[in-house]
Protein backbone atom coordinates (compact mmCIF):
# COMPACT_ATOMS: atom_id res chain seq x y z
CA UNK A 1 0.00 0.00 0.00
CA UNK A 2 1.60 3.27 -0.62
CA UNK A 3 2.12 6.29 1.71
CA UNK A 4 -0.30 8.16 0.12
CA UNK A 5 -2.94 5.50 0.41
CA UNK A 6 -2.29 5.39 3.99
CA UNK A 7 -2.37 9.34 4.23
CA UNK A 8 -5.93 8.84 3.49
CA UNK A 9 -7.03 6.55 5.50
CA UNK A 10 -5.00 8.14 8.49
CA UNK A 11 -2.73 4.96 8.56
CA UNK A 12 0.51 6.29 8.59
CA UNK A 13 2.59 6.17 11.72
CA UNK A 14 5.56 9.70 11.34
CA UNK A 15 6.78 10.68 14.73
CA UNK A 16 5.75 14.19 14.67
CA UNK A 17 6.31 14.67 18.32
CA UNK A 18 9.89 12.94 18.10
CA UNK A 19 10.98 14.91 15.67
CA UNK A 20 9.84 18.06 17.40
CA UNK A 21 12.72 19.10 18.83
CA UNK A 22 14.45 19.49 14.73
CA UNK A 23 11.14 21.13 13.34
CA UNK A 24 11.02 23.92 16.75
CA UNK A 25 14.95 24.94 16.11
CA UNK A 26 13.44 25.37 12.60
CA UNK A 27 10.68 27.63 13.55
CA UNK A 28 12.55 29.50 16.18
CA UNK A 29 15.61 30.14 13.80
CA UNK A 30 13.06 31.40 11.27
CA UNK A 31 11.38 33.67 13.65
CA UNK A 32 14.39 35.38 15.04
CA UNK A 33 15.82 35.86 11.30
CA UNK A 34 12.16 37.39 10.74
CA UNK A 35 12.49 39.55 13.83
CA UNK A 36 16.00 40.53 12.88
CA UNK A 37 14.76 41.59 9.41
CA UNK A 38 11.81 43.68 10.90
CA UNK A 39 14.78 45.44 13.31
CA UNK A 40 16.95 46.11 10.15
CA UNK A 41 14.57 46.96 7.31
CA UNK A 42 11.39 47.76 8.90
CA UNK A 43 7.97 47.44 7.22
CA UNK A 44 7.46 49.64 4.21
CA UNK A 45 3.80 51.02 5.15
CA UNK A 46 1.75 52.89 3.22
CA UNK A 47 0.52 56.10 3.55
CA UNK A 48 -2.90 54.34 4.73
CA UNK A 49 -0.70 53.96 8.11
CA UNK A 50 2.33 56.81 7.99
CA UNK A 51 0.22 59.31 6.44
CA UNK A 52 1.86 61.37 3.28
CA UNK A 53 2.15 61.74 -0.69
CA UNK A 54 2.29 58.88 -3.14
CA UNK A 55 3.12 60.10 -6.68
CA UNK A 56 2.15 57.56 -9.38
CA UNK A 57 3.51 58.21 -12.65
CA UNK A 58 4.59 56.12 -15.77
CA UNK A 59 8.14 56.52 -16.64
CA UNK A 60 7.90 56.94 -20.65
CA UNK A 61 11.58 58.45 -20.39
CA UNK A 62 13.13 55.33 -18.64
CA UNK A 63 14.46 57.07 -16.05
CA UNK A 64 16.83 55.28 -13.42
CA UNK A 65 15.96 55.58 -9.63
CA UNK A 66 19.82 57.85 -9.61
CA UNK A 67 18.39 60.45 -11.83
CA UNK A 68 15.02 60.51 -10.01
CA UNK A 69 16.62 61.20 -6.58
CA UNK A 70 19.00 63.78 -8.11
CA UNK A 71 15.73 65.43 -8.99
CA UNK A 72 13.62 64.88 -5.64
CA UNK A 73 16.95 66.48 -3.66
CA UNK A 74 16.97 69.39 -5.82
CA UNK A 75 13.15 70.08 -4.71
CA UNK A 76 14.25 69.29 -1.06
CA UNK A 77 13.00 66.02 -0.63
CA UNK A 78 15.79 63.60 -1.00
CA UNK A 79 14.48 61.22 1.80
CA UNK A 80 11.38 60.37 -0.62
CA UNK A 81 11.16 56.65 -1.41
CA UNK A 82 11.49 55.70 -4.95
CA UNK A 83 10.24 52.42 -6.75
CA UNK A 84 10.42 51.39 -10.67
CA UNK A 85 8.07 49.32 -10.51
CA UNK A 86 8.34 45.61 -13.05
CA UNK A 87 4.88 47.55 -14.80
CA UNK A 88 6.80 50.70 -16.24
CA UNK A 89 5.71 53.47 -13.47
CA UNK A 90 7.29 55.46 -10.80
CA UNK A 91 6.75 55.61 -7.56
CA UNK A 92 7.54 58.12 -5.28
CA UNK A 93 6.73 58.27 -1.34
CA UNK A 94 7.23 61.67 1.16
CA UNK A 95 6.31 62.68 3.81
CA UNK A 96 3.11 64.98 4.43
CA UNK A 97 3.28 68.31 2.16
CA UNK A 98 1.25 71.50 1.70
CA UNK A 99 0.11 72.21 -1.56
CA UNK A 100 2.71 74.24 -2.70
CA UNK A 101 5.00 71.15 -2.35
CA UNK A 102 2.34 68.92 -3.36
CA UNK A 103 2.86 71.13 -7.16
CA UNK A 104 6.22 71.02 -7.30
CA UNK A 105 6.55 67.27 -6.67
CA UNK A 106 4.07 66.29 -8.93
CA UNK A 107 6.13 68.67 -11.71
CA UNK A 108 9.25 67.29 -11.20
CA UNK A 109 7.91 63.39 -11.10
CA UNK A 110 6.20 64.99 -14.80
CA UNK A 111 9.41 65.86 -16.00
CA UNK A 112 11.71 63.20 -14.94
CA UNK A 113 8.91 60.59 -16.52
CA UNK A 114 8.76 62.79 -19.25
CA UNK A 115 4.92 63.12 -19.49
CA UNK A 116 2.67 65.88 -19.08
CA UNK A 117 1.31 66.83 -15.75
CA UNK A 118 -2.29 65.86 -16.30
CA UNK A 119 -0.44 61.81 -16.14
CA UNK A 120 0.47 62.29 -12.76
CA UNK A 121 -1.55 60.62 -9.94
CA UNK A 122 -1.29 61.68 -6.68
CA UNK A 123 -2.67 60.30 -3.47
CA UNK A 124 -2.90 62.31 -0.12
CA UNK A 125 -3.20 60.91 3.77
CA UNK A 126 -3.43 63.26 6.59
CA UNK A 127 -0.82 61.75 9.34
CA UNK A 128 -4.16 61.65 11.81
CA UNK A 129 -5.57 59.19 9.20
CA UNK A 130 -2.86 57.08 9.62
CA UNK A 131 -2.50 56.93 13.36
CA UNK A 132 -5.62 55.79 13.13
CA UNK A 133 -5.36 53.05 11.22
CA UNK A 134 -3.12 51.50 12.71
CA UNK A 135 -4.61 51.65 16.46
CA UNK A 136 -7.26 50.41 15.07
CA UNK A 137 -5.34 47.21 13.62
CA UNK A 138 -3.52 46.60 17.07
CA UNK A 139 -6.60 47.06 18.80
CA UNK A 140 -8.31 44.31 16.20
CA UNK A 141 -5.49 42.16 16.63
CA UNK A 142 -5.57 42.09 20.55
CA UNK A 143 -9.12 41.43 20.68
CA UNK A 144 -8.86 38.67 18.00
CA UNK A 145 -5.97 36.72 20.43
CA UNK A 146 -8.02 37.70 23.47
CA UNK A 147 -11.27 35.92 22.35
CA UNK A 148 -9.33 32.80 21.03
CA UNK A 149 -7.50 32.00 23.71
CA UNK A 150 -11.15 32.45 26.36
CA UNK A 151 -12.56 30.16 23.64
CA UNK A 152 -9.84 27.66 23.50
CA UNK A 153 -9.44 27.55 27.20
CA UNK A 154 -13.10 26.98 27.43
CA UNK A 155 -13.45 24.35 24.80
CA UNK A 156 -10.51 22.24 26.18
CA UNK A 157 -7.71 23.45 28.29
CA UNK A 158 -5.35 26.63 28.43
CA UNK A 159 -1.90 24.74 27.46
CA UNK A 160 -3.39 23.89 23.89
CA UNK A 161 -4.55 27.47 24.47
CA UNK A 162 -1.23 28.97 24.85
CA UNK A 163 0.24 26.18 22.39
CA UNK A 164 -2.04 27.95 19.27
CA UNK A 165 -1.31 31.17 20.49
CA UNK A 166 2.68 30.62 20.17
CA UNK A 167 1.43 29.04 16.55
CA UNK A 168 -0.23 32.41 15.60
CA UNK A 169 2.62 34.30 16.54
CA UNK A 170 5.13 32.13 14.71
CA UNK A 171 2.91 32.66 11.42
CA UNK A 172 2.46 36.31 12.20
CA UNK A 173 6.26 37.11 12.47
CA UNK A 174 7.71 34.78 9.86
CA UNK A 175 5.31 36.54 7.35
CA UNK A 176 5.84 40.10 8.50
CA UNK A 177 9.85 39.17 8.21
CA UNK A 178 8.94 37.91 4.90
CA UNK A 179 7.09 41.31 3.99
CA UNK A 180 9.93 43.04 5.02
CA UNK A 181 12.95 41.31 3.42
CA UNK A 182 10.91 41.64 0.26
CA UNK A 183 9.77 45.43 0.69
CA UNK A 184 6.24 45.22 -0.53
CA UNK A 185 4.23 47.66 0.46
CA UNK A 186 1.73 46.73 3.64
CA UNK A 187 -1.66 48.16 3.01
CA UNK A 188 -4.91 47.47 5.20
CA UNK A 189 -5.64 45.13 2.87
CA UNK A 190 -2.53 43.50 4.15
CA UNK A 191 -3.89 43.53 7.21
CA UNK A 192 -7.15 42.25 6.50
CA UNK A 193 -4.94 39.31 4.79
CA UNK A 194 -3.18 38.56 8.32
CA UNK A 195 -6.43 38.54 10.50
CA UNK A 196 -7.58 35.85 7.79
CA UNK A 197 -4.00 34.00 8.01
CA UNK A 198 -4.54 33.72 11.90
CA UNK A 199 -8.36 32.67 11.30
CA UNK A 200 -6.87 30.13 8.76
CA UNK A 201 -4.28 28.71 11.16
CA UNK A 202 -6.50 28.58 14.52
CA UNK A 203 -8.91 26.44 12.29
CA UNK A 204 -6.40 24.06 11.19
CA UNK A 205 -4.93 24.13 15.22
CA UNK A 206 -8.40 23.30 17.04
CA UNK A 207 -9.13 20.53 13.93
CA UNK A 208 -5.96 18.86 15.39
CA UNK A 209 -6.63 19.69 18.96
CA UNK A 210 -9.93 18.30 18.80
CA UNK A 211 -8.84 14.82 17.57
CA UNK A 212 -6.36 15.02 20.74
CA UNK A 213 -8.70 15.21 23.10
CA UNK A 214 -10.82 12.75 21.67
CA UNK A 215 -8.02 10.04 21.30
CA UNK A 216 -7.33 11.13 25.14
CA UNK A 217 -10.21 10.06 26.30
CA UNK A 218 -10.41 6.52 24.03
CA UNK A 219 -6.52 5.50 24.87
CA UNK A 220 -5.65 7.54 28.28
CA UNK A 221 -5.20 4.36 29.97
CA UNK A 222 -2.53 2.43 27.80
CA UNK A 223 -0.61 5.45 25.89
CA UNK A 224 1.37 7.92 26.48
CA UNK A 225 0.52 11.56 25.54
CA UNK A 226 2.95 11.79 22.98
CA UNK A 227 1.57 8.34 21.46
CA UNK A 228 -1.77 10.19 21.45
CA UNK A 229 -0.74 12.83 19.43
CA UNK A 230 1.06 11.20 17.06
CA UNK A 231 -1.45 8.90 16.54
CA UNK A 232 -3.88 12.58 16.47
CA UNK A 233 -1.74 14.00 14.04
CA UNK A 234 -1.41 11.20 11.44
CA UNK A 235 -5.57 10.57 11.38
CA UNK A 236 -5.65 14.18 10.73
CA UNK A 237 -2.53 14.56 8.31
CA UNK A 238 -4.12 14.18 5.03
CA UNK A 239 -7.52 16.40 6.34
CA UNK A 240 -4.72 19.37 7.09
CA UNK A 241 -2.83 19.27 3.51
CA UNK A 242 -6.04 18.54 1.45
CA UNK A 243 -7.42 21.98 3.13
CA UNK A 244 -4.18 24.07 2.88
CA UNK A 245 -4.12 22.78 -0.96
CA UNK A 246 -7.88 23.53 -1.64
CA UNK A 247 -7.31 27.23 -0.08
CA UNK A 248 -3.75 28.03 -1.57
CA UNK A 249 -4.89 26.74 -5.44
CA UNK A 250 -7.39 29.81 -5.62
CA UNK A 251 -5.47 32.42 -3.67
CA UNK A 252 -2.59 31.44 -5.75
CA UNK A 253 -4.94 31.91 -8.90
CA UNK A 254 -5.84 35.38 -7.16
CA UNK A 255 -2.11 35.87 -6.68
CA UNK A 256 -0.66 35.07 -10.18
CA UNK A 257 -2.77 35.18 -12.43
CA UNK A 258 -5.00 38.24 -11.36
CA UNK A 259 -2.30 40.07 -9.82
CA UNK A 260 0.58 39.78 -11.86
CA UNK A 261 -0.45 38.37 -15.18
CA UNK A 262 -3.80 40.64 -15.57
CA UNK A 263 -2.34 43.75 -13.66
CA UNK A 264 -5.00 43.74 -11.00
CA UNK A 265 -2.49 45.63 -8.55
CA UNK A 266 -4.63 45.82 -5.52
CA UNK A 267 -5.25 42.24 -5.20
CA UNK A 268 -1.46 41.51 -4.73
CA UNK A 269 -0.75 42.75 -1.22
CA UNK A 270 -3.75 40.92 -0.43
CA UNK A 271 -2.72 37.67 -1.92
CA UNK A 272 0.56 37.84 -1.17
CA UNK A 273 -0.10 37.65 2.52
CA UNK A 274 -2.96 34.80 2.53
CA UNK A 275 -0.66 32.69 -0.03
CA UNK A 276 2.28 32.75 2.75
CA UNK A 277 0.30 33.10 5.43
CA UNK A 278 -1.97 29.56 4.43
CA UNK A 279 1.15 27.46 4.19
CA UNK A 280 2.94 28.94 7.38
CA UNK A 281 -0.81 28.22 8.92
CA UNK A 282 -0.26 24.63 7.83
CA UNK A 283 2.98 23.82 8.98
CA UNK A 284 3.15 25.83 12.62
CA UNK A 285 -0.32 23.11 13.45
CA UNK A 286 1.41 20.30 12.63
CA UNK A 287 5.32 21.18 13.47
CA UNK A 288 4.78 24.06 16.33
CA UNK A 289 1.43 23.48 17.99
CA UNK A 290 0.87 19.83 18.38
CA UNK A 291 4.74 19.22 19.66
CA UNK A 292 4.35 22.08 21.88
CA UNK A 293 1.32 20.69 23.62
CA UNK A 294 2.88 17.48 23.62
CA UNK A 295 6.07 18.55 25.51
CA UNK A 296 3.94 20.78 28.26
CA UNK A 297 1.36 17.76 28.27
CA UNK A 298 4.22 15.02 28.89
CA UNK A 299 5.27 16.88 32.50
CA UNK A 300 1.81 17.00 34.51
CA UNK A 301 2.19 14.08 36.72
CA UNK A 302 -0.70 12.43 35.40
CA UNK A 303 1.31 11.31 31.84
CA UNK A 304 4.27 10.91 33.73
CA UNK A 305 2.56 8.19 35.70
CA UNK A 306 1.05 7.24 32.57
CA UNK A 307 4.36 6.96 30.61
CA UNK A 308 5.96 4.76 34.04
CA UNK A 309 2.59 2.30 33.38
CA UNK A 310 3.09 2.01 29.43
CA UNK A 311 6.72 1.67 29.86
CA UNK A 312 5.87 -1.09 32.84
CA UNK A 313 3.37 -3.04 30.64
CA UNK A 314 5.86 -3.44 27.81
CA UNK A 315 8.49 -4.33 30.11
CA UNK A 316 10.58 -1.30 30.17
CA UNK A 317 12.07 1.34 32.49
CA UNK A 318 9.44 2.90 33.70
CA UNK A 319 11.83 6.37 33.75
CA UNK A 320 13.01 6.01 30.14
CA UNK A 321 11.30 7.69 27.44
CA UNK A 322 9.45 6.50 25.20
CA UNK A 323 10.10 7.01 20.94
CA UNK A 324 8.36 4.76 18.70
CA UNK A 325 10.43 3.48 15.90
CA UNK A 326 9.00 3.95 12.44
CA UNK A 327 8.78 0.69 11.82
CA UNK A 328 7.31 -0.48 15.13
CA UNK A 329 5.31 1.87 15.17
CA UNK A 330 2.34 0.13 14.19
CA UNK A 331 2.85 -2.05 16.87
CA UNK A 332 3.27 0.71 19.60
CA UNK A 333 0.97 3.21 18.41
CA UNK A 334 -2.74 2.34 16.72
CA UNK A 335 -3.29 4.42 13.36
CA UNK A 336 -6.62 4.86 14.65
CA UNK A 337 -8.27 4.34 18.05
CA UNK A 338 -10.56 0.74 18.02
CA UNK A 339 -13.68 0.81 17.66
CA UNK A 340 -16.45 1.99 20.30
CA UNK A 341 -17.01 -2.00 21.38
CA UNK A 342 -13.41 -2.60 22.72
CA UNK A 343 -10.60 -1.27 24.96
CA UNK A 344 -9.33 1.45 22.06
CA UNK A 345 -5.69 0.76 20.92
CA UNK A 346 -5.53 -2.65 23.20
CA UNK A 347 -4.48 -6.05 22.04
CA UNK A 348 -7.39 -8.49 22.22
CA UNK A 349 -6.86 -10.59 25.07
CA UNK A 350 -8.28 -14.23 25.99
CA UNK A 351 -11.67 -14.53 27.31
CA UNK A 352 -11.27 -15.78 31.37
CA UNK A 353 -12.85 -18.89 32.52
CA UNK A 354 -15.28 -18.56 35.15
CA UNK A 355 -15.92 -20.62 38.06
CA UNK A 356 -18.77 -22.47 38.07
CA UNK A 357 -21.09 -22.02 41.46
CA UNK A 358 -22.63 -24.72 43.06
Amino acid sequence: MSVLTRMYRGETHFDFVGNARKTLIVSAALVVLSLVMLLVRPLNLSIDFTGGVIVTVENEADADITVIRSSLADIGQAGARVQLTGEGFILIQTEALDAASQDELIQTAADVAGVEVNSVTIDAVGPTFGAEVTRAAIEALVVFLFIVALFITWRFEWKMAAAALTALFHDLIITAGFFAAAGFIVTPATVIALLTILGYSLYDTVVVFDKVDENVELMHDRYTYTEIVNTSMNQVLMRSINTSLTSLLPVGSLLFVGSFAFGAHTLREFALALFIGIAIGTYSSIFVAAPLLATWKEREEDWVLARKRAMRRRGGDGNAPIVAAPEAAAAVVPAAPAAPTGTAGATARAPRKRKKRR
